[in-house]
């Protein structure tokens, strides 16, 4: 994976959302404990850490540093730090050569930072569509990819219904509800 599908997964969530600005963003995201917003606002700072990692290169841990929104800040400006966000993930992508290595609980390279913000825009887009009423799926061919990237055990199946049951957000005909999970963004 690499920046061109951070970029596509923003430019969906966007897409996706932008019309509903006005919408009740203090409402739950579908199952989690936050609100909307606040869940648009953890995509922004998962986006801008991953590049902060690529960019540092750090090898045992996580830079020390959040992004934070203001709670003043409206939908349409959290949805515009995501973007820039997005961005910025994708500019130290196209920048980092296949060998950088990164901390991500173990040394991850350029594709695992990318499959990772794919990851958390897809799956926290559709907990903020479910939250705000929305119907949408996430697109398959980026669910598979973060799939074949991040989840390399997962069953088989509909790559939109195996990444919302790996990532425990529905469920799978014959397997148990995931309750917690592990992806797998470093390499060996």
């Amino acid at each position: 994976m690499d920046g061109d599908d951070v970029e596509q997964a923003v430019a969906e969530m966007m897409r996706i959302l932008t019309p509903h600005e006005s919408a009740d963003w203090g409402r739950r995201a579908g199952t989690l404990e936050w609100s909307c917003w606040t869940t648009a606002a953890h995509v922004a700072h998962d986006l801008l850490a991953y590049a902060g990692q690529l960019a540092a290169r750090p090898d045992h841990a996580y830079l020390p540093c959040d992004l934070v929104a203001r709670e003043s800040a409206s939908p349409r400006d959290v949805l515009r730090t995501v973007a820039g966000c997005g961005r910025l993930l994708s500019t130290m992508l196209a920048a980092s050569a296949p060998t950088t290595r990164a901390w991500h609980w173990g040394p991850t390279d350029p594709s695992g930072f990318a499959a990772l913000g794919v990851n958390e825009t897809l799956m926290h887009t559709h907990d903020i569509t479910q939250g705000l009423g929305i119907g949408w799926s996430p697109p398959d061919w980026l669910c598979r990819a973060v799939l074949a990237r991040l989840f390399p055990g997962a069953p088989a199946g509909d790559p939109v219904e195996v990444l919302l049951w790996s990532t425990g957000r529905g469920d799978l005909p014959g397997h148990p509800r995931v309750t917690s999970w592990v992806l797998k963004a470093a390499i060996d």
